[in-house]
């Protein structure tokens, strides 16, 4: 047996264990291995990695706003805040890709911006709809990553 399993099917803990206990890195030139580690995620890490994909996507698209301050001021406050607010999130998506213990703190950390937005989003017109929608989104990502599936996946040091 390689260690990798059918690719249409979830991996169970035992099929999990038995691939990180392999020590066997994945077969090079190819993303196999990638799949596997996000088949075997619990739903509650695969929901905060669908809502760390989204925070990306907005990023990306306001990027030209910060490009257009950069092209009057190198240095912009814009600037810094979107840089390191990429730089936070696709470390963090990386750490939970690996399985870190640390990855668990920065996940929620990111799911917790959305309560300063939501109360930014407070002063906006017709915004307290958009307000609770983030409130929503904030309690769903914490409590599907405080489930006990997704908590154990976090148990690489």
């Amino acid at each position: 047996e390689d260690g990798v399993t059918h690719p249409g099917r979830r991996l169970d803990v035992h099929a999990r264990q038995r691939i990180a206990s392999s020590g066997r890195p994945p077969r090079r030139g190819t993303i196999e291995g990638m799949w596997e580690v996000i088949r075997a995620m619990p739903r509650g890490v695969l929901i905060f990695m669908g809502y760390a994909l989204l925070v990306l996507s907005v990023l990306g698209l306001f990027m030209g706003r910060v490009v257009d301050e950069a092209i009057s001021a190198p240095i912009s406050f814009i600037g810094l805040v979107w840089m390191a607010a990429l730089a936070y999130l696709i470390f963090t998506m990386t750490l939970v890709l690996q399985r870190k213990q640390a990855a668990y703190a920065l996940a929620l950390g990111l799911a917790s911006l959305l309560l300063p937005l939501a109360v930014i989003l407070l002063f906006a017109p017709a915004g307290w709809i958009v307000s609770i929608v983030a409130i929503v989104l904030f309690l769903i990502v914490v409590w599907s990553l405080r489930r006990p599936s997704s908590r154990a996946w976090f148990s690489e040091p």
